[in-house]
């Protein structure tokens, strides 16, 4: 189940229940408030940080991750497992671990949680149906060369950390040049992007910084920003039109999803 960002006000109803009803709960939280908060609903809770060690690979803490839940699932216990943000959304622990529970016979379900996407379409003012919206992870965008439409939102999630794939492993900036040579292929060096973190706390507001692609590896990239590069202007394609019977003057006009002085 996912906590959302903000555990004591995204946590849905469905999902405080399973909290409640479960006999052994573990978390992943990315905070000490929301951590505490769910320690005080259940006072057992387990937080799943342990399974990292400072210079090993992500993937193995992962793999802990999942037998950690899945031992007492297998001992035939009610089994709840935390993530901060959508459970769904780079979480893979979530999802191997309802994939084993399932090979093994073991009845596993997900609950969705409000991720820090959700949070920039309301910040930025973002609708993704305006121009369509890729969502790619910063690593796995330059290693497979994903092919992506400019003329579409494009959001690149953990862009302070490409090319780390160990645990507590310091951003480096070779990663941020690299990215920043590939959109600027695309879209020119002086296209406008915008650094996104969604705060955790309701005292304190999300961290919205605009700058250039060209400035991006000197922007003071974090590793839990997400970059979200706005759609290069596109006009419709004559032939679509025709096919729909349509004219330019039909379609409504809107502003660009997101302006730096909006």
């Amino acid at each position: 189940m996912g906590t959302g960002l903000k555990a004591a006000l995204h946590l849905t109803p469905e999902a405080r229940e399973e909290i409640a009803q479960a006999e052994k709960v573990f978390y992943l939280i990315s905070d000490a408030l929301s951590e505490m908060w769910i320690k005080r609903l259940k006072p057992t809770a387990r937080s799943l940080a342990s399974c990292y060690a400072p210079g090993k690979p992500r993937m193995a803490a992962y793999q802990r991750m999942v037998e950690t839940i899945l031992a007492p699932a297998r001992e035939g216990r009610r089994v709840c497992a935390a993530f901060y943000g959508h459970p769904g959304v780079f979480v893979y622990p979530s999802h191997e671990s309802i994939r084993r529970a399932r090979l093994e016979g073991i009845d596993a379900r997900m609950l969705p949680g409000i991720s820090a996407e959700d949070c920039l379409f309301s910040e930025l003012g973002v609708d993704p149906a305006r121009s369509g919206c890729q969502s790619y992870e910063a690593t796995d965008f330059l290693i497979y060369r994903r092919r992506f439409d400019p003329s579409s939102a494009l959001v690149i999630w953990q862009a302070g950390v490409v090319g780390n794939l160990n645990y507590g492993q310091r951003p480096a900036r070779s990663g941020l040049h690299t990215l920043a040579r590939r959109l600027a292929g695309v879209y020119g060096r002086k296209h406008e992007v915008v650094l996104y973190e969604a705060s955790l706390l309701p005292v304190l507001p999300s961290t919205i910084r605009s700058t250039t692609i060209e400035n991006l590896p000197s922007a003071g990239v974090t590793g839990n920003m997400t970059l979200f590069v706005p759609p290069r202007p596109h006009a419709p394609d004559p032939r679509g039109l025709r096919q729909l019977h349509l004219r330019q003057s039909d379609l409504t006009v809107v502003p660009p999803c997101w302006k730096p002085d909006s």
